[in-house]
């Protein structure tokens, strides 16, 4: 199976709270909820497409409490995510969960990373990370995650968690799709190739001939 991950950001490169003032509080955070006033029609199909490739989710426990907390709740029967969201198998990698109540739940504990790639050796499409980017963080540095969707908003929040901190594993990407919608959001969709490639800018004849 492969690895994807989507992750909400600012253009500052915020992704911490992006669906409500209380969905993350950590550290203090007051501007959560800063990316639902862009979002649109054109986001919530990109997202239902997204959401119908998962075989699994994989989250890390802050994500799932919240996750956990919130989606169960939902019970409009138009809502294109609850049904998926709620029936598909969830993996967690936490040291501290012994058990999730978002049923069908899976701890992942000791070597998370073998597991994970034990699962993606499985049958299926895709494993999805929602969220949950200190997990994703970790996974980038051992070179599990496959797929990228970022979905950027046009703010700038000015504090909180950021996606790729100073000290992120350095990681080449090569862009597979990109597009706006009406509501501002940048979706970009990456293929993950790597370590990055490095060079030195002599000229625009070198950059044209390559």
């Amino acid at each position: 199976m492969k690895l994807t991950l989507t992750e909400f950001v600012s253009l500052d490169g915020v992704s911490q709270g992006p669906g409500s003032p209380e969905e993350d509080t950590s550290g203090g955070f007051t501007r959560g909820g800063w990316f639902v006033p862009h979002m649109d029609q054109d986001f919530i199909d990109q997202a239902a497409e997204w959401l119908g490739q998962a075989d699994a989710l994989l989250l890390g426990r802050r994500t799932y409490d919240a996750f956990a907390r919130d989606w169960p709740q939902i019970t409009d029967p138009h809502d294109p995510f609850t049904a998926r969201m709620n029936s598909l198998p969830k993996y967690v990698a936490s040291t501290r969960l012994t058990a999730g109540p978002w049923k069908p739940t899976t701890i992942l504990t000791g070597d998370t990373a073998a597991a994970i790639a034990e699962l993606k050796a499985g049958p299926g499409r895709e494993i999805q990370i929602h969220g949950s980017a200190r997990l994703a963080q970790s996974l980038f540095a051992v070179g599990l995650i496959d797929e990228l969707r970022l979905v950027v908003a046009p703010v700038i929040v000015g504090s909180g968690r950021r996606l790729f901190p100073d000290g992120s594993t350095p990681t080449g990407l090569r862009l597979v799709s990109s597009r706006t919608t009406p509501g501002g959001l940048a979706i970009h969709s990456y293929q993950v190739t790597g370590n990055p490639d490095f060079a030195t800018y002599t000229g625009a004849a070198d950059v044209s001939s390559s």
